[in-house]
């Protein structure tokens, strides 16, 4: 199984060849992978590689974080996996437990449809302080 590492703080602008000459330098089998912005399609300072064997993935974390690479301070970590399907706000939160689906939480939907035996919520402030005044009057019968 590969694992995937997490290479960050790169410079806007860097020679993806050299990059991939020093990883070929600490071991073989390691794939990178640059995030482009969509738009310019230029890096977004940070990227992803893929390493074949845990040695070299310990190797390449160990001799690369911290280390100064076109005037940045690499930074190399282990990269969590996200839930297949890409949006993580569905399935789970940050910490990895379950979440409630949005549609199953309780929402106040105000809409122009009368519900028998209440109020429309959108008049409910204005119908309180209606109900206050009739209650302060005092009419001699």
């Amino acid at each position: 199984m590969s694992i995937r590492l997490y290479i960050g703080n790169l410079p806007q602008t860097f020679d993806e060849q050299e990059l991939a000459a020093l990883l070929k330098s600490i071991g073989e089998g390691i794939r990178f992978k640059a995030v482009l912005d969509r738009e310019t399609g230029a890096s977004r300072g940070f990227g992803f590689a893929n390493v074949d064997d845990e040695k070299v993935a310990d190797a390449l974390i160990e001799q690369l974080n911290g280390k100064d690479f076109g005037g940045s301070n690499l930074r190399v970590e282990r990269s969590e996996r996200r839930e297949s399907g890409g949006n993580r706000r569905a399935g789970s939160n940050a910490n990895g437990q379950p979440q409630a689906a949005r549609k199953a939480v309780n929402k106040v939907v105000h809409s122009d449809a009368k519900s028998e035996g209440a109020p429309d919520p959108r008049w409910a402030g204005e119908l309180s302080k209606l109900k206050d005044l009739l209650g302060n009057q005092k009419t001699a019968v």
